[in-house]
C-alpha cells in the first residue's frame, strides 16, 4: 500500500480541499480528477497530493500514472520510502531504469540535501566577495583561495546536479540510434521503464540507455520535473 505523508505551510485552496474530503471519505476516484486539476493549474502539486494520486491510479491498475506521480513526489522531496516504493512497482512490472543498492540510497540522501547545500555555498561567496571587496589591499592573499572556492561551487553546482529524468509515456516507444525516424532502431521501450535525459534535439530527447546514447520522441516521454 503507498504510504500517504502530510506536507506543512501547503496552501489549500478550495478545491483541493475538497479533494482531501473526499479522499478521507474513501472516495478516491472522485478525489482523483482535483488533485488533477490542481497539478494541471500551478504546474506543481504538493508532495502529499502527488501521493494521493500515485496511490489512486495504483489501485486502478494504472501503473505508469501511479509512477509518474510517485517520481514527481521524490523529485520534489526525496525520500527513501518512496523510492522503495517505486522500485516496488517497477519490479512488480519488470521495468528497466530502476536500482535499488547502496549507491542510490547515497545519491537519494545527496538530493534531499543538495538544494539547501547550494543555497549555503552561495551566501558564503557572497558574503566573502563582499568581504574582500571592502578590504582590497589587505585580503589580496586570500583571493586565491576565494577563487578556488567558487570553483568548488561551480563543481557542485554544474556537475552534481541531479539527473534530469523521464518516463516512457506508452508501450512500445522506440528508441533509435540518432534523431531521425530514419536512424537505426534500438529497442521498443515499455510505458514506465525511466530514462535519465541528456539533452533534446528538435522533436527528440536524447537519452541515456544501456549505457550509450539513445532517441525517443518528446510525445513518448514524460519528464520529471
Amino acid at each position: 500500500m503507498l504510504l500517504i505523508q502530510t506536507t506543512s505551510g501547503q496552501t489549500i485552496s478550495p478545491v483541493l480541499r475538497k479533494a482531501d474530503s473526499l479522499f478521507a471519505r474513501g472516495a478516491y476516484e472522485t478525489a482523483y480528477p482535483l488533485y488533477r486539476q490542481e497539478l494541471r493549474r500551478h504546474g506543481r502539486a504538493s508532495d502529499r497530493s502527488l501521493l494521493r494520486m500515485a496511490y489512486v491510479q495504483e489501485g486502478l491498475g494504472h501503473y505508469p500514472a501511479a509512477l509518474y506521480y510517485l517520481s514527481l513526489a521524490q523529485a520534489r522531496q526525496p525520500r527513501r520510502t518512496t523510492w522503495l516504493k517505486i522500485t516496488e512497482v517497477a519490479q512488480n512490472h519488470r521495468l528497466t531504469g530502476y536500482t535499488t543498492s547502496w549507491r542510490q540510497e547515497l545519491i537519494i540522501t545527496f538530493r534531499r540535501y543538495y538544494y539547501r547545500g547550494l543555497q549555503g555555498l552561495l551566501g558564503v561567496a557572497v558574503a566573502g566577495g563582499i568581504l574582500l571587496l571592502l578590504r582590497r589591499g589587505a585580503a589580496r592573499r586570500w583571493w586565491l583561495p576565494y577563487t578556488t572556492y567558487l570553483g568548488l561551487v561551480a563543481l557542485y553546482l554544474n556537475v552534481l546536479v541531479p539527473d534530469q529524468t523521464g518516463l516512457v509515456a506508452r508501450s512500445r516507444a522506440a528508441l533509435m540510434a540518432g534523431p531521425s525516424a530514419g536512424a537505426s532502431w534500438l529497442t521498443t521501450a515499455t510505458a514506465g521503464d525511466r530514462l535519465v535525459v541528456q539533452g533534446q534535439e528538435d522533436i527528440w530527447y536524447r537519452v541515456r540507455w544501456r549505457g550509450r546514447e539513445a532517441y525517443i520522441r518528446r510525445n513518448d516521454l514524460l519528464l520529471v520535473q
